[in-house]
This record gives structure tokens, C-alpha cells and sequence, in this order.
């Protein structure tokens, strides 16, 4: 089993810390762009009302109830894509949200995409449009392409808090954010 697949392939609450540090990687229309993860929210499939699975499969939803490693990418209030990696095994629905990365390749291509030169991958909708993800990529593995997930180096520490731009189940701490390098 390669690395990537041996992490994702547990339970949401464990992988979602763990993901600090690994890095995304696209490359569209010939542009690679990669970021360091820093910030990621857990979504717990039917034993959470926040998650898009909470009450099953849908049309919308389906890529998360697919094998650890596929990519479920949804539009947010018609206007942002957002970016989750599926965890655990086929059929739970959990996944982990990307909220926020640092540049770590391309990012001159991510200014360019995002219009603007800080912050550049900071919030979910932010992430997606630097790194190009969109409808598109939905179902796609991240450990065969287009977008690609490979480890990276541990933050110094991971900070727990509740997640935002939710309105149910708003006091899990299941929103992780690595401490900054120095």
C-alpha cells in the first residue's frame, strides 16, 4: 500500500491532523501549481449533521461515499468550488476538507488565477481557484491525477477548533490548523 493510501485510509478525525504539511499538487493546461496544507476541516459521513452525507448518497454527493483517496469537489452558495479528500472505507462518507495552503510551487500561476498576491490559498473557495480545482476534478483519485496528494514535512503543531461557515454540529473541534514555522 503506498503512503498516501495507508493515511487516508482510516477514520476522518485521525487523518484530517495528519494531513498538515502533505502537499497538493495540479497541474492544468500545462501550469503546475502545489501548496502546503495548513488548515483542513473533518466531516464525519452519517454521524454528522454538518456533512453533505449525513443523510446518504445523492447525485450531488456520490464521490463521497467512493474508497479513500477520491476527490469530492461541490459548489458553495453558487459561487466557490470547494475541495474534501474521502477517508476511511467505501461507503462511509467521510471526507476532509482542504481550507488552506501555502504556496509552495507556482505561485506567480495562482496569483495569476486568484487576481490578487496575498492571501492566496487561504479558505476553501481561495484553495480551489489557486490550484485550478473544479466540477471537473470530482471522483478523480488523488493518488493518480489530476490532483495529486504526497506527504510533506509535520507542522511544529496542530491547533483544534470548532469549524466555520457551518450552522449545526458547530462545537466539534473538528477544524485543524497547523502552527506556524519559524
Amino acid at each position: 500500500m503506498n503512503a498516501v493510501l495507508e493515511l487516508l485510509d482510516r477514520a476522518v478525525l485521525e487523518v484530517a491532523p495528519l494531513l498538515l504539511g502533505w502537499r497538493v499538487r495540479t497541474e492544468v493546461d500545462g501550469e503546475v501549481t502545489e501548496l502546503e496544507l495548513t488548515e483542513v476541516e473533518a466531516y464525519a459521513g452519517a454521524a454528522d449533521p454538518a456533512s453533505h452525507a449525513y443523510r446518504g448518497p445523492t447525485r450531488r454527493n456520490r464521490s463521497m461515499f467512493e474508497g479513500a483517496g477520491t476527490l469530492y469537489v461541490y459548489r458553495s452558495y453558487g459561487v466557490h468550488w470547494c475541495a474534501n479528500i474521502v477517508t476511511g472505507p467505501p461507503g462511509s462518507g467521510e471526507a476532509v476538507l482542504l481550507r488552506g495552503g501555502v504556496p509552495t510551487q507556482g505561485a506567480d500561476v495562482m496569483i495569476r488565477r486568484r487576481g490578487r498576491i496575498a492571501p492566496l490559498a487561504i479558505g476553501p473557495g481561495n484553495l480551489c481557484r489557486a490550484l485550478a480545482i473544479d466540477a471537473g476534478h470530482d471522483g478523480t483519485s488523488v493518488l493518480r491525477g489530476p490532483v495529486l496528494l504526497s506527504p510533506g514535512a509535520p507542522p511544529p503543531g496542530v491547533l483544534a477548533t470548532p469549524r466555520v461557515g457551518i450552522s449545526v454540529a458547530t462545537d466539534n473541534p473538528w477544524r485543524f490548523v497547523a502552527t506556524p514555522r519559524t
